[in-house]
Formats: structure tokens, sequence, C-alpha cells
């Protein structure tokens, strides 16, 4: 196999386990291809016999894997350099949660077998495209979520006006400080924080959850994700923030923005023996009671 190692930060851990993990991938003959960052970290004896890679473009079509070390948000980084190509994405946990990674740094060698013994399933993720009618160079480079788009203020404290449309029909105007679009990828992050539900990663939908909205009879909203989204803000500021997961654009106020599932997915590697709700239960604690381990 030919395998690419991504590193979005240079934290000791992540470079520490990225040069144990090339040295694992070469002595079980696989080819390794490396994130340019990490050149200055090795041995420059050892990095003349590497393959480099720069990661502002876009993935080699003959890879056929991503190694994303560090944690989730390394992995979310990984995603404009992977775009629509179908390499899958195998996390591999260097920080603290890790609820997207597959492997956690103390088991690497163990799963790095699993892996290697093909003791794994690939789990497809659904996108959101974001498209404005004001001309925003980031939208049309990759205009692309795989957790949640996130509309927030900008430099005031007053809260924002949210028109949303639901397939060109009028839902509701949100009166909050923002609002999370989110993927079931992103249902564990963001939008948890701000009481939303879990879905789970084979769930078809979205979920709608306005942040700290000032009329207390909003809800988090899940609509099927063959719906289109047109949102469009007005607030006492000229314009306001769209995160999409960890790339934050500047948008003026009374640019439409419409939100649509992607046309291609995202693969993770989930190795054999983890699930979705193994991972609920070990990293969220999900139905830990104190009082049953007595």
């Amino acid at each position: 196999m030919r395998i690419a190692i991504f590193c979005a930060f240079d934290q000791d851990a992540s470079v520490s386990y990225s040069k144990e993990i090339i040295s694992i991938l070469e002595k079980a003959q696989h080819d390794v291809v490396v994130d340019h960052r990490l050149k200055k970290f090795i041995d420059p004896s050892k990095a003349a016999l590497l393959d480099f890679f720069d990661s502002s473009g876009t993935i080699a079509s003959d890879v056929d894997f991503l190694f994303s070390v560090g944690g989730d948000g390394t992995l979310l980084r990984a995603i404009p350099y992977v775009k629509d190509s179908e390499i899958p994405i195998f996390g591999i946990n260097t920080g603290r949660l890790g609820f997207l990674t597959s492997l956690q740094k103390e088991s690497l060698q163990k799963g790095l077998n699993s892996f290697f013994d093909q003791k794994y399933e690939l789990i497809e993720r659904s996108l959101i495209e974001v498209k404005s009618t004001a001309n925003i160079e980031a939208l049309e480079d990759f205009g692309y979520a795989l957790n949640e788009v996130c509309i927030s203020r900008k430099n005031t404290t007053s809260m924002l006006t949210i028109d949303t449309q639901i397939d060109g029909r009028p839902l509701t105007t949100y009166w909050a400080d923002g609002l999370i679009v989110a993927t079931p990828t992103g249902s564990t992050g963001y939008s948890l924080s701000s009481g939303g539900p879990i879905l789970t990663p084979d769930n078809h939908n979205w979920i709608l959850n306005p942040i700290a909205p000032h009329n207390i009879n909003y809800r988090p909203l899940i609509i099927s994700d063959k719906c289109e989204i047109k949102i469009q803000v007005s607030g006492r500021g000229n314009d306001h923030l769209v995160a999409l997961d960890s790339r934050i654009v500047n948008v003026k106020n009374d640019a439409i923005l419409t939100l649509k599932k992607a046309a291609f997915s995202v693969f993770t590697v989930q190795l054999e023996g983890d699930t979705f709700f193994k991972t609920l239960r070990e990293k969220l604690f999900w139905g830990i009671d104190t009082r049953n381990t007595q």
C-alpha cells in the first residue's frame, strides 16, 4: 500500500508518533508519503529516502490511505486535502478526546497490526456544501464541512437575525447568537455542547440548532439531508462569521447562503471491535452511572 502521513500541528506527541508510524510502515514494506511539515523533524539521511507532499494541495491519486496523526481537529483539517478522492482517512489520536479517530496512541502497534490484517471497515460520512451569493474565495476553493456549518456573531454582542428557509419554504427567523447546521458526524461536537441530539453516522439527516436563542420555544430540529437550506443574516453589524468545521470565513450581512448535501462522501477507518456506541460509552461516558459500579 501507499500511505500518506498527515500531521497538522508540530506538537511533540504528534511528531513523535508520526515518526514511529513511518518506521512501522517501512518495516511492513509499505510506501510512505509524508507531510512536508514533518521533514525538519526527520533525520536528513532518512528524509532523503522519503517522499513528501504539500498538504495545501490535493492528494495524489496513487495514495491508498491517509493517516491523520493528531486529534479530531487534525482529521477535519485533512478533509480539504482528500476532497472527493474517496481515499479513506485513518485517524490516529495523539490528542485528548479523539472522538473521530479510530486508533489511540497507547495501542499503536496493535491497532496497525489489525489494520494490516484488514480488520477494519470504512465508515461513509456525508458533508455539507455551502454556497453564497457573495463572492467568497474560501467557499469557491472548498466550501464543504464534515462536522458542521456554524453561523455566529462578529465584533458585536448583539444577537443575529437569521432568516431560514427549507426547500424554498419559510421555516423561521432565529433571533440568537448563531445557528449550527450539523451532520451526523458533527452531532457529537458543537451541536451536542449546545443541547443538540446525537445521530448515528449512518443517519441521513441534519440538525438545525440555534445558539442561545432569545425565544425559548426554539429547539434543535432534525431534517432530511435531502433538503436545501437557505439562510440570510441581518443584524447591527455589517457582517458575520461562517465556520466550516475549523475554517472560518467572513460573510457580509444580507448575503444568501445555500446549504445542501455534498455530491461526495468522506470515508474513515473503523477498526474491528470499535463501534459508534462503544465510542459513546468510552469517550462521552454514555450511560455511565456511578451507582451501578459499586
